[in-house]
């Protein structure tokens, strides 16, 4: 039985670790940690586990923790991670972390986009990008530290991942268009997420320097050996509760037929699990994803502009979040990766 830690355990993402680990039988939580409701009782903060969880919520101690357990998943603002992680730390526990301290393998570029100083940049270099789909075989019983890719970041990803591998579109004119429900916000009291300010509208945030555009240029750079990619990433707001969807759109390096299309997603995805390429002429919607760890994907050729137009969609709380984490985590132990996240999605 894995022994599991959370830290920032009364989050969105981090009550989604929650939910989705009672019923992993492999894994049991034995520290639900919160600063801001330290001493209250778990279940009177999130009500939907009454009777499913008797404890109360800890504090942020990570070296306490160490000893305590045999993971530590981290579901906290940027920063909070790296200023808490050491050597003895990581001498006794693994380190799932679902903030971008050690997504971005260049410090200058974390430090620029996130306007925060790198409080343990000694551990970047190791620390597997955590995208199971990509890096699996990256991941193994020596890894210490998963670095838990971001929402926007794995539905873009895995959506261009295989055109970009196989040199089917040009790189330099990709551009990605997201929509996420609120809960990607985090559960912060926020004016701007405030009910009234979201409800019976949309916008753009972020725009021209969001800062998961650094990741995805990163990992789709790997992708095409290139390590000075630069595409058009902007993510809009949408009065919901969960999910992201993208549409990506770049110029075709060559004439394709759909099947030539299909057959390099197939490569790719054919034998994964979690993501579903879609049939032909089928967009992805994210009721179709809710509540699930599944990414649905699908494309249209554009033969009149010569460009190829990919979609994806993905609950990002799941997939773009704690899904993804214990898929991570079952890799670190050894377990079926599927273990715990075999969930129908959730409709209506």
């Amino acid at each position: 039985m894995v022994k599991v830690g959370i830290i920032g355990a009364t989050g969105y993402a981090g009550n989604e670790l929650v939910r989705l680990l009672l019923g992993h039988k492999d894994a049991q939580i034995v520290w639900y940690g919160s600063r801001s409701y330290i001493d209250q009782k778990y279940a009177d903060v999130y009500r939907n586990m009454f009777q499913l969880v008797d404890d109360v919520c800890m504090d942020d101690n990570m070296e306490e923790l160490a000893n305590q357990v045999d993971v530590i998943f981290t579901a906290t603002p940027q920063g909070l991670c790296a200023s808490l992680v050491n050597e003895e730390i990581l001498s006794k526990v693994k380190i799932v972390d679902l903030s971008a301290d050690f997504r971005l393998k260049d410090v200058n570029i974390y430090e620029q986009w996130y306007k925060i100083d790198h409080k343990a940049p000694q551990y970047i270099d190791e620390a597997v990008y955590g995208l199971c789909e990509i890096n699996r075989d990256k991941v193994t019983k020596d890894t210490r530290i998963i670095a838990n890719p971001g929402c926007y970041t794995t539905t873009s990803i895995l959506t261009l991942y295989p055109m970009v591998k196989e040199g089917l579109i040009n790189p330099d004119t990709i551009i990605i268009d997201a929509k996420s429900g609120t809960s990607g916000a985090g559960r912060g009291a926020k004016v701007n997420n405030l009910f009234c300010e979201v409800n019976e509208s949309m916008k753009a945030s972020g725009v021209g320097t969001h800062r998961h555009t650094p990741e995805i240029e990163e990992q789709l750079g790997y992708a095409c050996g290139r390590d000075d990619l630069k595409l058009i990433f902007t993510p809009h707001l949408v009065p919901m509760n969960r999910g992201i969807l993208v549409t990506a759109y770049a110029n075709l390096n060559k004439e394709v037929t759909y099947e030539e299309v299909k057959a390099v997603y197939d490569k790719y995805y054919a034998n994964e699990k979690f993501v579903r390429v879609l049939d032909k002429d089928v967009c992805p919607e994210t009721r179709w994803v809710e509540g699930s760890n599944f990414v649905d994907i699908g494309f249209k050729i554009e033969p009149r502009t010569n460009r190829l137009i990919m979609m994806g969609a993905l609950d990002n709380l799941v997939k773009g979040a704690a899904g993804q984490a214990i898929q991570n985590m079952n890799l670190l132990f050894g377990l079926p990766e599927s273990e715990g996240l075999e969930l129908a999605p959730m409709f209506p």
